[in-house]
């Protein structure tokens, strides 16, 4: 599939879902992912949930298909906030700030402009929750408090981690015995905080 922006992707796959409910046979989300070459099922269903957000597409729960048009006047206040790219929960990897896409959510008591997401790499955050394939939203902020899970930058790299202090030293610790926790400044690299981790989300297929 050649390469086109979120939001004509978005309006393709709008298109294509509609003619679907409209012939009698709505599609599944691995037939969207098919149909437009996304290699990860995620994709599609991220597409698909945004157009439910906006209220261009309703979907029925415990039904399979579940995607339908909606009624008159049914639509749902929703945001979109960037998805800037991969972090890594284990070792560091180079952050991506580019945006890859954007991801719906729900009404937040958090300004909207504060959000990213970030899709996690690696099962260094297992005990806390957050896997391999998860997507994390995060509040933009430069400071944090002992216990908050933060992305942090060391160097040019990225990670995510639990933020700790002891007796004045900044420690990054896993949620993983596997894993061992990352000191920042021990080797004169500069260090900051992006933000803290407020949700997770997580696709099942």
């Amino acid at each position: 599939m050649a390469y086109t922006q979120p939001g004509q992707t978005r309006e393709k796959i709008y298109q294509f879902v509609r003619e679907r409910i409209l012939n009698g046979t709505p599609p599944s989300t691995r037939e969207v992912q098919k149909a437009f070459g996304f290699r990860a099922v995620q994709s599609a269903r991220q597409h698909l949930e945004a157009l439910v957000l906006e209220g261009r597409l309703v979907k029925e729960s415990g039904k399979a298909r579940s995607h339908r048009l909606p009624k008159l006047g049914s639509a749902r206040s929703s945001h979109l906030i960037p998805v800037l790219g991969r972090v890594q929960a284990g070792g560091l990897t180079a952050a991506i700030q580019n945006p890859e896409d954007y991801l719906p959510i729900q009404q937040t008591r958090y300004d909207k402009a504060e959000l990213f997401a970030l899709t996690v790499q690696g099962d260094s955050m297992l005990r806390a929750g957050i896997l391999h394939g998860d997507t994390v939203i995060v509040r933009r902020q430069h400071a944090a408090r002992t216990g908050d899970i933060v992305v942090a930058m060391v160097g040019e790299e990225a990670t995510v981690k639990r933020y700790r202090e002891n007796g004045g030293r900044i420690e990054l610790h896993p949620e993983n015995e596997a894993f061992e926790s990352i000191i920042p400044r021990e080797d004169g690299d500069p260090f900051s905080i992006l933000g803290k981790v407020i949700e997770v989300r997580r696709y099942i297929e």
